[in-house]
Protein backbone atom coordinates (compact mmCIF):
# COMPACT_ATOMS: atom_id res chain seq x y z
CA UNK A 1 0.00 0.00 0.00
CA UNK A 2 1.36 3.35 -0.95
CA UNK A 3 1.23 6.57 1.02
CA UNK A 4 -1.43 7.98 -1.07
CA UNK A 5 -3.87 4.85 -0.04
CA UNK A 6 -2.41 4.41 3.44
CA UNK A 7 -3.87 8.66 3.83
CA UNK A 8 -7.34 7.51 1.99
CA UNK A 9 -7.95 4.59 4.55
CA UNK A 10 -7.06 7.27 7.39
CA UNK A 11 -9.10 9.76 6.64
CA UNK A 12 -12.03 6.88 5.76
CA UNK A 13 -11.34 6.55 9.74
CA UNK A 14 -12.63 10.14 10.12
CA UNK A 15 -15.25 11.18 7.53
CA UNK A 16 -18.84 9.82 7.37
CA UNK A 17 -19.05 6.31 5.87
CA UNK A 18 -21.55 8.10 3.21
CA UNK A 19 -19.04 11.16 2.22
CA UNK A 20 -16.47 8.64 1.67
CA UNK A 21 -18.14 6.19 -0.72
CA UNK A 22 -20.00 9.15 -2.27
CA UNK A 23 -16.83 11.32 -3.47
CA UNK A 24 -13.47 9.93 -1.53
CA UNK A 25 -13.62 6.36 -2.52
CA UNK A 26 -13.15 7.46 -6.22
CA UNK A 27 -9.97 9.42 -5.48
CA UNK A 28 -6.94 7.77 -7.55
CA UNK A 29 -3.30 8.41 -6.06
CA UNK A 30 -0.64 8.87 -8.90
CA UNK A 31 2.02 7.43 -7.42
CA UNK A 32 4.36 8.29 -9.87
CA UNK A 33 3.93 11.87 -10.92
CA UNK A 34 3.71 12.98 -7.00
CA UNK A 35 6.73 14.55 -5.48
CA UNK A 36 7.80 14.65 -1.85
CA UNK A 37 5.95 18.48 -1.76
CA UNK A 38 2.90 17.33 -4.02
CA UNK A 39 0.51 14.58 -3.97
CA UNK A 40 -1.60 14.31 -7.28
CA UNK A 41 -5.03 12.42 -6.81
CA UNK A 42 -7.50 11.70 -9.86
CA UNK A 43 -11.01 12.82 -9.05
CA UNK A 44 -14.17 11.24 -12.32
CA UNK A 45 -15.50 14.98 -13.05
CA UNK A 46 -14.73 18.57 -11.39
CA UNK A 47 -17.63 18.82 -9.14
CA UNK A 48 -15.99 16.13 -7.17
CA UNK A 49 -12.51 17.37 -7.57
CA UNK A 50 -13.31 21.06 -6.69
CA UNK A 51 -15.61 19.55 -3.90
CA UNK A 52 -12.76 17.66 -2.38
CA UNK A 53 -10.21 19.75 -3.21
CA UNK A 54 -11.87 22.68 -1.03
CA UNK A 55 -13.45 20.17 1.91
CA UNK A 56 -10.43 17.91 2.33
CA UNK A 57 -7.41 19.25 1.16
CA UNK A 58 -6.16 20.23 4.19
CA UNK A 59 -6.96 17.48 6.08
CA UNK A 60 -5.44 14.79 3.39
CA UNK A 61 -2.30 17.20 3.87
CA UNK A 62 -1.90 16.87 7.65
CA UNK A 63 -2.41 13.58 7.36
CA UNK A 64 0.50 12.76 4.94
CA UNK A 65 2.37 15.09 7.11
CA UNK A 66 2.01 12.61 10.06
CA UNK A 67 2.61 9.61 7.79
CA UNK A 68 5.85 11.02 6.55
CA UNK A 69 6.25 14.24 8.32
CA UNK A 70 6.98 16.44 5.49
CA UNK A 71 4.89 19.03 4.19
CA UNK A 72 2.71 18.29 1.17
CA UNK A 73 0.40 20.41 -1.27
CA UNK A 74 -2.68 17.76 -2.65
CA UNK A 75 -3.96 18.63 -6.03
CA UNK A 76 -7.33 16.74 -6.78
CA UNK A 77 -6.99 16.85 -10.76
CA UNK A 78 -9.20 14.81 -13.73
CA UNK A 79 -6.98 11.94 -15.16
CA UNK A 80 -7.32 13.78 -18.49
CA UNK A 81 -6.05 17.39 -17.63
CA UNK A 82 -2.79 19.06 -18.96
CA UNK A 83 -0.72 19.52 -15.76
CA UNK A 84 0.45 22.96 -16.44
CA UNK A 85 2.71 23.16 -13.22
CA UNK A 86 6.07 24.48 -14.15
CA UNK A 87 8.71 22.62 -13.28
CA UNK A 88 11.74 24.50 -11.46
CA UNK A 89 14.79 23.54 -10.96
CA UNK A 90 15.30 22.35 -7.14
CA UNK A 91 18.71 24.50 -6.51
CA UNK A 92 15.97 27.46 -7.51
CA UNK A 93 13.17 26.36 -5.97
CA UNK A 94 11.80 28.33 -2.97
CA UNK A 95 11.05 26.37 0.22
CA UNK A 96 7.76 27.31 1.25
CA UNK A 97 5.81 25.67 4.47
CA UNK A 98 2.41 26.53 2.97
CA UNK A 99 -0.81 24.92 2.45
CA UNK A 100 -2.64 27.36 0.13
CA UNK A 101 -5.66 26.54 -2.24
CA UNK A 102 -4.85 28.22 -5.18
CA UNK A 103 -7.94 28.45 -6.05
CA UNK A 104 -8.56 30.74 -3.11
CA UNK A 105 -8.68 34.11 -4.53
CA UNK A 106 -10.65 37.60 -3.46
CA UNK A 107 -12.00 37.54 -7.16
CA UNK A 108 -14.17 34.47 -6.47
CA UNK A 109 -15.21 35.18 -2.87
CA UNK A 110 -18.85 36.55 -3.17
CA UNK A 111 -19.02 39.75 -1.13
CA UNK A 112 -22.00 40.62 0.44
CA UNK A 113 -23.58 42.78 3.65
CA UNK A 114 -22.54 39.52 5.81
CA UNK A 115 -19.02 39.65 5.10
CA UNK A 116 -17.79 43.22 3.32
CA UNK A 117 -16.28 44.52 6.55
CA UNK A 118 -13.96 41.27 6.77
CA UNK A 119 -13.59 41.42 2.91
CA UNK A 120 -12.41 44.65 2.60
CA UNK A 121 -9.83 44.49 5.69
CA UNK A 122 -7.87 41.24 4.20
CA UNK A 123 -8.02 42.87 0.56
CA UNK A 124 -6.39 45.86 2.38
CA UNK A 125 -3.45 44.09 4.25
CA UNK A 126 -3.29 41.45 1.39
CA UNK A 127 -1.81 44.90 -0.20
CA UNK A 128 0.09 46.28 2.82
CA UNK A 129 1.24 43.33 4.66
CA UNK A 130 3.05 43.99 8.02
CA UNK A 131 1.77 47.49 8.05
CA UNK A 132 -2.16 48.05 9.02
CA UNK A 133 -4.16 45.70 11.13
CA UNK A 134 -1.22 43.33 12.22
CA UNK A 135 -2.58 41.25 13.50
CA UNK A 136 -6.21 40.62 11.61
CA UNK A 137 -8.37 38.43 13.49
CA UNK A 138 -11.21 37.32 11.76
CA UNK A 139 -13.82 35.16 13.21
CA UNK A 140 -17.28 33.70 12.44
CA UNK A 141 -19.05 30.40 12.16
CA UNK A 142 -17.98 27.06 10.47
CA UNK A 143 -18.13 27.53 6.57
CA UNK A 144 -18.51 31.05 6.32
CA UNK A 145 -15.18 31.99 4.51
CA UNK A 146 -13.00 32.50 6.65
CA UNK A 147 -10.15 30.55 5.56
CA UNK A 148 -10.87 31.61 1.96
CA UNK A 149 -10.54 35.45 2.50
CA UNK A 150 -7.21 34.00 5.12
CA UNK A 151 -5.69 31.74 2.17
CA UNK A 152 -6.86 34.33 -1.33
CA UNK A 153 -4.35 36.75 0.98
CA UNK A 154 -1.93 34.05 1.55
CA UNK A 155 -1.96 33.67 -2.49
CA UNK A 156 -1.34 37.22 -2.66
CA UNK A 157 1.63 36.85 -0.50
CA UNK A 158 2.97 33.92 -2.33
CA UNK A 159 2.73 35.63 -5.80
CA UNK A 160 4.79 38.85 -4.12
CA UNK A 161 7.89 36.59 -3.27
CA UNK A 162 6.89 36.17 0.12
CA UNK A 163 7.68 33.17 2.62
CA UNK A 164 4.02 32.03 4.00
CA UNK A 165 2.96 29.83 6.19
CA UNK A 166 -0.73 28.44 6.50
CA UNK A 167 -1.65 25.63 9.22
CA UNK A 168 -4.13 25.40 11.42
CA UNK A 169 -3.38 25.15 15.43
CA UNK A 170 -3.71 21.24 15.08
CA UNK A 171 -0.84 21.21 12.34
CA UNK A 172 0.84 23.51 14.69
CA UNK A 173 0.88 21.72 17.83
CA UNK A 174 1.44 18.56 16.40
CA UNK A 175 4.68 19.74 15.28
CA UNK A 176 5.60 21.16 17.94
CA UNK A 177 5.11 17.94 20.20
CA UNK A 178 7.15 16.11 16.68
CA UNK A 179 10.05 19.00 17.01
CA UNK A 180 9.81 18.51 21.44
CA UNK A 181 10.38 15.06 20.96
CA UNK A 182 13.35 15.35 18.47
CA UNK A 183 14.67 17.36 20.53
CA UNK A 184 14.53 20.05 17.42
CA UNK A 185 12.91 23.17 18.95
CA UNK A 186 15.42 25.28 16.98
CA UNK A 187 14.28 23.97 13.77
CA UNK A 188 10.80 24.27 14.73
CA UNK A 189 11.33 28.13 15.79
CA UNK A 190 13.66 28.83 12.59
CA UNK A 191 10.26 27.89 10.85
CA UNK A 192 7.92 29.83 12.27
CA UNK A 193 9.55 32.97 13.54
CA UNK A 194 11.70 33.38 10.44
CA UNK A 195 8.47 33.52 7.57
CA UNK A 196 7.41 37.02 6.42
CA UNK A 197 3.27 36.01 6.77
CA UNK A 198 1.70 33.40 9.37
CA UNK A 199 -1.92 32.53 8.84
CA UNK A 200 -3.46 30.52 11.50
CA UNK A 201 -6.90 28.76 11.15
CA UNK A 202 -8.97 27.92 14.33
CA UNK A 203 -6.85 29.89 16.76
CA UNK A 204 -9.50 28.57 20.00
CA UNK A 205 -8.20 25.17 20.07
CA UNK A 206 -5.53 26.86 21.78
CA UNK A 207 -7.83 26.70 24.56
CA UNK A 208 -5.78 25.46 28.03
CA UNK A 209 -3.15 24.11 25.82
CA UNK A 210 -0.93 26.28 28.29
CA UNK A 211 2.43 24.47 26.90
CA UNK A 212 1.67 25.51 23.08
CA UNK A 213 0.24 28.98 24.41
CA UNK A 214 3.57 29.82 25.34
CA UNK A 215 5.43 28.93 22.44
CA UNK A 216 2.95 30.34 20.15
CA UNK A 217 3.60 34.02 22.13
CA UNK A 218 7.08 34.16 21.70
CA UNK A 219 6.78 33.29 18.10
CA UNK A 220 3.59 36.22 18.01
CA UNK A 221 6.22 38.89 19.79
CA UNK A 222 8.98 37.92 17.19
CA UNK A 223 7.08 38.15 13.82
CA UNK A 224 5.45 41.14 15.12
CA UNK A 225 8.50 42.79 16.73
CA UNK A 226 9.74 42.08 13.12
CA UNK A 227 6.78 43.92 11.47
CA UNK A 228 5.71 40.47 9.73
CA UNK A 229 2.21 39.92 8.94
CA UNK A 230 -0.04 37.57 11.02
CA UNK A 231 -3.53 36.77 10.17
CA UNK A 232 -5.51 34.48 12.27
CA UNK A 233 -9.25 32.74 12.15
CA UNK A 234 -11.63 31.93 14.73
CA UNK A 235 -15.29 30.75 15.55
CA UNK A 236 -15.68 33.76 18.00
CA UNK A 237 -14.14 36.84 19.14
CA UNK A 238 -11.02 36.60 21.07
CA UNK A 239 -12.56 38.01 24.23
CA UNK A 240 -14.88 35.18 24.38
CA UNK A 241 -12.21 32.28 24.02
CA UNK A 242 -12.24 30.45 26.92
CA UNK A 243 -8.72 28.94 28.68
CA UNK A 244 -6.78 31.53 26.86
CA UNK A 245 -3.54 33.59 28.56
CA UNK A 246 -5.34 37.01 28.86
CA UNK A 247 -1.57 38.48 27.16
CA UNK A 248 -2.59 36.29 24.09
CA UNK A 249 -6.03 37.58 23.96
CA UNK A 250 -5.01 41.51 24.32
CA UNK A 251 -3.00 40.72 21.23
CA UNK A 252 -4.88 39.75 19.28
CA UNK A 253 -6.94 42.17 19.54
CA UNK A 254 -4.00 44.36 18.73
CA UNK A 255 -4.78 45.44 15.15
CA UNK A 256 -8.47 44.68 13.70
CA UNK A 257 -10.72 42.07 14.53
CA UNK A 258 -13.60 41.34 11.97
CA UNK A 259 -16.46 39.12 12.09
CA UNK A 260 -18.13 37.56 9.26
CA UNK A 261 -21.85 36.70 9.34
CA UNK A 262 -24.68 34.29 7.76
CA UNK A 263 -25.20 35.33 4.70
CA UNK A 264 -28.06 37.15 4.06
CA UNK A 265 -30.39 35.07 1.19
CA UNK A 266 -29.33 37.29 -1.85
CA UNK A 267 -25.63 36.58 -1.39
CA UNK A 268 -26.31 32.52 -0.95
CA UNK A 269 -28.18 33.12 -4.48
CA UNK A 270 -25.28 34.68 -5.91
CA UNK A 271 -22.77 32.29 -4.43
CA UNK A 272 -24.67 29.03 -5.98
CA UNK A 273 -25.01 31.40 -9.21
CA UNK A 274 -20.95 31.74 -8.97
CA UNK A 275 -20.61 28.03 -8.18
CA UNK A 276 -22.81 26.81 -11.03
CA UNK A 277 -20.60 28.63 -13.41
CA UNK A 278 -17.52 27.41 -12.38
CA UNK A 279 -18.76 24.28 -12.08
CA UNK A 280 -20.58 24.26 -15.57
CA UNK A 281 -24.17 23.40 -13.88
CA UNK A 282 -27.46 25.21 -15.18
CA UNK A 283 -29.72 25.18 -12.63
CA UNK A 284 -33.13 27.42 -13.44
CA UNK A 285 -33.85 30.43 -10.84
CA UNK A 286 -36.60 28.79 -8.67
CA UNK A 287 -34.07 25.52 -8.05
CA UNK A 288 -31.47 28.32 -6.99
CA UNK A 289 -33.98 30.17 -5.16
CA UNK A 290 -34.91 26.99 -3.32
CA UNK A 291 -31.36 25.84 -2.76
CA UNK A 292 -30.83 29.45 -0.76
CA UNK A 293 -33.60 29.20 1.21
CA UNK A 294 -32.84 25.20 2.60
CA UNK A 295 -28.93 25.42 3.32
CA UNK A 296 -28.35 26.31 6.61
CA UNK A 297 -25.56 28.96 7.47
CA UNK A 298 -22.40 27.03 6.04
CA UNK A 299 -22.15 28.24 2.58
CA UNK A 300 -19.14 25.61 1.94
CA UNK A 301 -22.65 23.03 1.44
CA UNK A 302 -23.07 24.52 -1.38
CA UNK A 303 -20.14 22.32 -3.44
CA UNK A 304 -22.20 19.08 -1.47
CA UNK A 305 -25.38 19.73 -2.80
CA UNK A 306 -24.31 20.54 -6.37
CA UNK A 307 -22.30 17.70 -6.60
CA UNK A 308 -24.70 15.42 -4.92
CA UNK A 309 -27.61 17.18 -7.92
CA UNK A 310 -24.87 16.32 -10.43
CA UNK A 311 -24.18 12.70 -9.29
CA UNK A 312 -28.01 11.85 -9.22
CA UNK A 313 -28.75 13.63 -12.51
CA UNK A 314 -26.14 11.19 -14.67
CA UNK A 315 -26.80 8.01 -12.50
CA UNK A 316 -30.45 8.25 -13.29
CA UNK A 317 -30.63 10.27 -16.53
CA UNK A 318 -32.83 13.31 -15.26
CA UNK A 319 -32.28 16.71 -16.18
CA UNK A 320 -32.52 18.62 -12.84
CA UNK A 321 -35.85 20.52 -11.91
CA UNK A 322 -37.15 21.44 -8.63
CA UNK A 323 -38.79 18.28 -7.99
CA UNK A 324 -35.70 16.60 -8.58
CA UNK A 325 -33.85 18.97 -6.84
CA UNK A 326 -36.57 18.90 -3.66
CA UNK A 327 -36.49 14.85 -3.73
CA UNK A 328 -33.20 15.00 -3.72
CA UNK A 329 -32.66 16.96 -0.94
CA UNK A 330 -34.81 15.43 1.05
CA UNK A 331 -32.85 13.69 4.19
CA UNK A 332 -30.73 16.71 4.10
CA UNK A 333 -33.45 19.21 4.45
CA UNK A 334 -35.51 16.72 7.46
CA UNK A 335 -31.94 17.13 9.12
CA UNK A 336 -32.52 20.66 9.01
CA UNK A 337 -36.63 20.53 10.77
CA UNK A 338 -35.08 18.48 13.64
CA UNK A 339 -33.29 21.03 14.49
CA UNK A 340 -36.33 23.50 14.62
CA UNK A 341 -39.29 23.65 16.78
CA UNK A 342 -42.48 25.70 16.92
CA UNK A 343 -41.13 27.76 19.59
CA UNK A 344 -38.36 28.71 18.37
CA UNK A 345 -39.64 29.78 14.74
CA UNK A 346 -42.06 31.78 16.14
CA UNK A 347 -39.95 34.08 18.68
CA UNK A 348 -37.85 34.62 15.41
CA UNK A 349 -40.84 36.03 13.63
CA UNK A 350 -41.95 37.58 16.35
CA UNK A 351 -38.42 39.63 16.84
CA UNK A 352 -38.16 40.10 13.98
CA UNK A 353 -41.57 42.01 13.63
CA UNK A 354 -41.26 43.24 16.64
CA UNK A 355 -44.25 41.91 18.15
CA UNK A 356 -44.75 39.15 21.76
CA UNK A 357 -44.84 36.17 20.38
CA UNK A 358 -48.05 35.72 22.75
CA UNK A 359 -49.54 37.83 20.36
CA UNK A 360 -48.71 35.84 17.24
CA UNK A 361 -50.60 33.04 19.62
CA UNK A 362 -53.79 35.20 20.67
CA UNK A 363 -56.82 35.57 18.67
CA UNK A 364 -55.96 39.81 18.07
CA UNK A 365 -57.15 40.75 14.97
CA UNK A 366 -54.77 43.60 14.10
CA UNK A 367 -52.93 43.67 10.80
CA UNK A 368 -49.94 43.28 12.07
CA UNK A 369 -50.68 40.45 14.52
CA UNK A 370 -52.88 38.71 11.81
CA UNK A 371 -49.72 39.22 9.17
CA UNK A 372 -47.40 37.94 11.58
CA UNK A 373 -49.14 34.76 12.42
CA UNK A 374 -49.47 34.09 8.92
CA UNK A 375 -45.70 33.95 8.32
CA UNK A 376 -44.77 31.84 11.74
CA UNK A 377 -47.86 29.31 10.73
CA UNK A 378 -46.34 29.18 7.04
CA UNK A 379 -42.79 28.70 7.99
CA UNK A 380 -43.99 26.24 11.05
CA UNK A 381 -45.72 23.89 8.33
CA UNK A 382 -42.32 23.88 6.26
CA UNK A 383 -39.53 23.88 8.69
CA UNK A 384 -41.33 21.49 11.23
CA UNK A 385 -42.70 18.06 10.85
CA UNK A 386 -46.23 19.40 12.78
CA UNK A 387 -49.28 18.31 11.75
CA UNK A 388 -52.00 20.85 10.51
CA UNK A 389 -53.92 19.85 14.26
CA UNK A 390 -50.73 20.30 15.94
CA UNK A 391 -50.19 23.58 14.37
CA UNK A 392 -54.04 24.35 15.03
CA UNK A 393 -53.44 23.82 18.59
CA UNK A 394 -50.25 25.86 19.05
CA UNK A 395 -51.84 29.29 17.84
CA UNK A 396 -55.24 28.49 19.47
CA UNK A 397 -57.01 28.05 15.99
CA UNK A 398 -60.15 26.23 15.79
CA UNK A 399 -59.09 23.15 14.05
CA UNK A 400 -56.89 21.58 11.27
CA UNK A 401 -59.24 23.51 9.02
CA UNK A 402 -58.50 26.95 9.95
CA UNK A 403 -54.65 26.01 9.59
CA UNK A 404 -55.72 24.97 5.47
CA UNK A 405 -57.52 27.99 4.88
CA UNK A 406 -54.71 30.29 6.27
CA UNK A 407 -52.50 28.29 4.36
CA UNK A 408 -54.40 28.41 0.96
CA UNK A 409 -54.70 32.40 1.72
CA UNK A 410 -50.70 32.85 2.04
CA UNK A 411 -49.86 30.60 -1.03
CA UNK A 412 -51.85 32.84 -2.62
CA UNK A 413 -50.59 36.41 -1.21
CA UNK A 414 -47.14 34.67 -2.28
CA UNK A 415 -47.86 34.50 -5.96
CA UNK A 416 -49.58 37.66 -6.27
CA UNK A 417 -47.97 39.98 -3.44
CA UNK A 418 -43.98 40.28 -3.79
CA UNK A 419 -43.43 42.15 -0.48
CA UNK A 420 -44.53 38.74 1.15
CA UNK A 421 -42.78 36.64 -0.54
CA UNK A 422 -39.22 38.21 -0.04
CA UNK A 423 -40.40 38.50 3.48
CA UNK A 424 -41.21 35.05 4.04
CA UNK A 425 -37.53 34.03 2.13
CA UNK A 426 -35.98 36.66 4.19
CA UNK A 427 -37.14 35.09 7.61
CA UNK A 428 -37.00 31.37 6.79
CA UNK A 429 -33.00 31.90 5.56
CA UNK A 430 -32.84 33.40 9.18
CA UNK A 431 -34.15 30.67 11.17
CA UNK A 432 -32.30 28.02 9.13
CA UNK A 433 -29.43 30.10 9.44
CA UNK A 434 -29.41 30.17 13.35
CA UNK A 435 -30.18 26.37 13.91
Amino acid sequence: MNIGQQVLKQLKEEITESEYNRYIRQLVYDAKKSTSDLAIFYAPNALVSNWIQSKYSEKMAHLFEVNNGSKVSIKITLKNSTDRRKVIKKSEKKISHSLLNPSHSFDNFMVGGSNQFAYAAVKNVSENAGNVYNPLFIYGGVGLGKTHLMQAAGNVFENQGKNVIYTTVEQFLNNFIRHVRNKTMDRFQEKYRKCDVLLIDDIQFLSNKDSIQEEFFHTFEALKGDGKQIILTADKHPKKIGGLEKRLQSRFEWGLVADIQPPELETKIAIIKSKCSINKVQLSSDIINYIATVIDNNVREIEGILSKLHAYSQLMHIDIDLAFTKNVLKDQIQENKTNLSLESITSSVAKDLNIKPSEIRSKGRSKNIVYARRIAIYICRNLTQSTMPQLALYFGMKDHTAISHTLKKINSLIETDEDFKTKIDELTNKITSSS
